[in-house]
C-alpha cells in the first residue's frame, strides 16, 4: 500500500515538474528585444496619425463645418482635455482589469475607427455641411447628426489615446524586465526608453511637417487618408507580435488604494485617535511611519477589530501615499495655465494670414510652425542634460543641475515673456495687415521658441518633482498626475476663450477673438494671458513656501 502511495506521489511530482518546465520554457520564449519593433512602431505610427490631425483641425472646423474661431478652439481644447483625462482610466483598466496588451489593442482599434469616420466626413457630402454659396454671406450650419458624427470621431480618438499613451511605454518595459535570457535588463530598459523617446520625437516632426503639408497641398480627403494608413500599420504591427509578448497579470491599481483610504476614513470619521492606537501596515511594501499632518486620514488605517477587508481597514503605506499626493497638489495646479498657454490655436490662425514663403515655390504650412516649439524643447533638453548639468552640479550640488521647483519657476517666468512677445508681434502684424501689406510669418518663431523653452523647464521640472516627492511605489502615478494637468489645461482653455469672447462682444462690439483676426484683438488676449501667467507665477511662489513648511512639519 505504501509502495503504491509512493509511486502515485512520484508520478504526481514528475507531472508537476514537467508542467513547470513547459511553463518556464514557454515564458523564456516570450518578450525580449525582438518585441521592441512591434511596440515602438505601434506607438510611433499612432503618434504620427494622431498628431497629424491636430494642427490643421482648426481650419477643418472653420472651413468645412463653418464654425467660428472661438467655437473651434473650444472644441479642440475639450478634445485635448478628454484625451488626457481618459489616460487615467486607461491606466486604471490596464493595471486592474484588462492588462496592458488588451487595453493597447482596444485603443488602436478605437483610434483607427475614429480616423476612418473622420476621413469619411471629408469624402461624403452628406456627412458634412454644404459648401458656402459665394453669392451669399451666410453658410449652412452643421446638422445635429453631422455634429454627432464629428464628436463621435473625436470621442473615439480620445479613447484610443487614453488607452495607448499610458500603457505603451510600460508594456515595452514589461518585455525586458521579464526576459530571463537577458543578464543586464536595466541597461536594455534604459536603451529602450531612449529609442522610445527618439521615435516619439521623430513622429512629432513627421506629423507637423509631412502630414500637415499633404493636407495643405492635396486637400482633406488625401490629407486624412494618410493618418488612416499610418494607424492601420500601427494596429497591424502591434497585433502581429501578440504571440511574442509577455502579458503581465493584472494587480491592484494605486488609484483603488486612494479611493479605499478616503472611503474608510469617512466611515471612521467619528473615531477618536489616541497615542495608544495600533495601525495596520502593509507586508508587501517598504514600511513607512505614520505622520501627523492630514491627521483625519490616519483614521483609515487604525485597527478597531479583526476585519481586514481593504474597504474597512487600509494600510499606513496607502495613507501616506495619498498624503504625498495631496501635498504636491497646489504646486501641480500652478502648471495648468502654462499648458493652456502653449496649446492655443490662435498662433496658427495668425500664421495663416502672414507671408509663409521660403522660396517663390515653397510655402510653410501654417500649422507647421508649432514645430519650432518642439525643436526648441528638444534642443534645449539635450543642451541642458549634456552641457549645463555637469557645470551647474558643481555649484548647486544638485544631481540634475537645478532643483525641480527652480526649473518650474523659470518655466513660468518664460511663459510670461512669451505672451508679452506674442502680444507685441500680433499688434505689429495686425497694423501691417490692416494697411494692406504682408508680414513674414518668421516673426512668430520667437514666441514659439519661448513657449518651447518654458515647457522644457516647467514640464520636465514637474516630472522630476513628482518623482522626488512621491514614494517609489507611486512612480506610475507621477505620469498620471502630469496627464491630469494637461486635461485640466484643455478645460481651462475652453472656458477662457468662451468667457473672453462673451465679455468682449457685449453691446455688438467685435470680439477680441473674432474669426477675422484682423478685425479682432488677439493681441489684447495675449496681454491677458501674460497677466494671468504672471499672477500664476506669484501663486507658484506661495505654493512653494507652503510646501516647504508642510514638508518640514512632517
Amino acid at each position: 500500500m505504501e509502495g503504491v502511495s509512493n509511486q502515485e506521489k512520484s508520478t504526481t511530482d514528475t507531472e508537476l515538474q514537467t508542467k513547470l518546465l513547459l511553463h518556464s520554457d514557454d515564458h523564456d520564449h516570450k518578450g525580449g528585444m525582438r518585441t521592441m519593433p512591434f511596440i515602438i512602431v505601434n506607438e510611433a505610427f499612432e503618434r504620427v496619425a494622431s498628431y497629424g490631425l491636430m494642427p490643421n483641425m482648426i481650419f477643418y472646423l472653420m472651413e468645412v463645418y463653418h464654425m467660428e474661431a472661438v467655437t473651434g478652439t473650444s472644441i479642440l481644447s475639450v478634445w485635448s482635455a478628454l484625451s488626457n483625462g481618459l489616460s487615467i482610466i486607461g491606466a486604471f483598466l490596464a493595471d486592474s482589469y484588462l492588462g496592458r496588451f488588451r487595453v493597447i489593442a482596444l485603443g488602436s482599434l478605437s483610434t483607427l475607427l475614429g480616423m476612418v469616420f473622420l476621413w469619411l466626413t471629408s469624402i461624403f457630402p452628406q456627412l458634412r455641411p454644404s459648401s458656402c454659396n459665394e453669392l451669399d454671406t451666410s453658410c449652412n450650419p452643421a446638422t445635429p447628426t453631422q455634429l454627432a458624427l464629428l464628436f463621435s470621431c473625436f470621442g473615439l480618438l480620445s479613447i484610443g489615446s487614453g488607452c495607448i499613451r499610458p500603457c505603451s511605454m510600460a508594456f515595452g518595459a514589461d518585455q525586458l524586465n521579464h526576459d530571463r535570457r537577458t543578464l543586464n535588463n536595466q541597461r536594455l530598459v534604459d536603451s529602450y526608453f531612449n529609442w522610445y523617446y527618439a521615435s516619439a520625437s521623430m513622429s512629432t516632426v513627421v506629423s507637423f511637417t509631412v502630414v500637415v503639408y499633404i493636407q495643405d497641398q492635396y486637400g482633406w480627403q488625401v490629407g486624412f487618408s494618410v493618418p488612416v494608413l499610418f494607424m492601420v500599420c500601427s494596429a497591424v504591427m502591434f497585433l502581429l507580435g501578440s504571440s511574442l509578448y509577455v502579458k503581465v497579470k493584472v494587480g491592484e491599481s494605486p488609484f483603488s488604494g486612494f479611493i479605499q483610504v478616503l472611503v474608510v476614513a469617512f466611515k471612521n470619521r467619528k473615531v477618536n485617535l489616541s497615542q495608544d492606537d495600533c495601525y495596520n501596515h502593509s507586508h508587501g511594501m517598504d514600511r513607512v511611519e505614520l505622520t501627523e499632518n492630514l491627521r483625519f486620514l490616519n483614521k483609515a488605517c487604525v485597527i478597531k477589530d479583526s476585519n481586514t477587508d481593504p474597504w474597512n481597514l487600509s494600510t499606513v503605506e496607502k495613507v501616506e501615499s495619498l498624503k504625498s499626493l495631496i501635498r504636491i497638489a497646489p504646486i501641480w495646479s500652478s502648471g495648468i495655465l502654462l499648458f493652456t498657454t502653449s496649446s492655443q490655436s490662435y498662433p496658427t490662425l495668425q500664421a495663416k494670414t502672414m507671408n509663409r514663403h521660403i522660396t517663390s515655390g515653397f510655402e510653410i504650412p501654417a500649422a507647421s510652425f508649432v514645430l519650432f516649439m518642439v525643436l526648441t524643447l528638444t534642443i534645449w533638453l539635450a543642451f541642458y542634460d549634456r552641457i549645463l548639468v555637469p557645470i551647474l552640479t558643481k555649484h548647486t550640488h544638485q544631481p540634475r543641475g537645478l532643483h525641480p521647483k527652480t526649473r518650474m519657476g523659470i518655466g513660468l517666468l518664460i511663459s510670461v515673456i512669451a505672451m508679452v512677445v506674442s502680444a507685441i508681434v500680433e499688434t505689429i502684424r495686425r497694423h501691417v495687415a490692416r494697411s494692406g501689406n504682408d508680414m513674414s510669418a518668421m516673426w512668430l518663431v520667437p514666441q514659439y521658441a519661448l513657449l518651447g523653452l518654458a515647457e522644457a523647464f516647467n514640464a520636465i521640472g514637474q516630472m522630476e518633482f513628482y518623482y522626488s516627492e512621491l514614494p517609489k511605489s507611486m512612480s506610475s502615478v507621477a505620469i498620471a498626475v502630469f496627464m491630469v494637468s494637461n486635461a485640466f489645461s484643455g478645460l481651462v482653455g475652453s472656458v477662457l476663450v468662451n468667457v473672453v469672447d462673451l465679455v468682449t462682444s457685449e453691446g455688438g462690439s467685435v470680439s477680441w477673438l473674432s474669426s477675422d483676426i484682423n478685425e479682432g484683438h488677439v493681441d489684447y488676449y495675449y496681454w491677458l494671458l501674460g497677466l494671468l501667467n504672471l499672477l500664476n507665477f506669484f501663486y507658484f511662489l506661495i505654493c512653494c513656501r507652503f510646501h516647504k513648511r508642510f514638508t518640514v512639519s512632517t
